[in-house]
């Protein structure tokens, strides 16, 4: 590490530095949040398109009755 002082223009080029790299790992920190986001509501509007599927499945369907009386085998 260099132990000489700085001069006012080196230092003014550290900060600025130090100020573009955080910004940078802002930015990139942002991307991955959105990146994330986006993952997320993909995966629920494609659960919620299988739900809806489901229940269009479902009801297109007919519910055939259940009968509790059994026909009697005639001997």
């Amino acid at each position: 590490m260099d132990d000489e002082p700085k001069t006012a223009a080196e230092m003014k080029e550290i900060r600025l530095n130090r100020k573009l790299a955080q910004d940078a790992e802002g930015i990139k920190a942002m991307a991955d949040i959105a990146a994330a986001d986006i993952a997320i509501r993909k995966r629920t509007a494609n659960l919620r398109a299988i739900r809806l599927a489901k229940e269009a499945a479902d009801r297109a369907r007919p519910v055939e009755p259940k009968s509790k009386l059994k026909k009697k085998k005639s001997t």
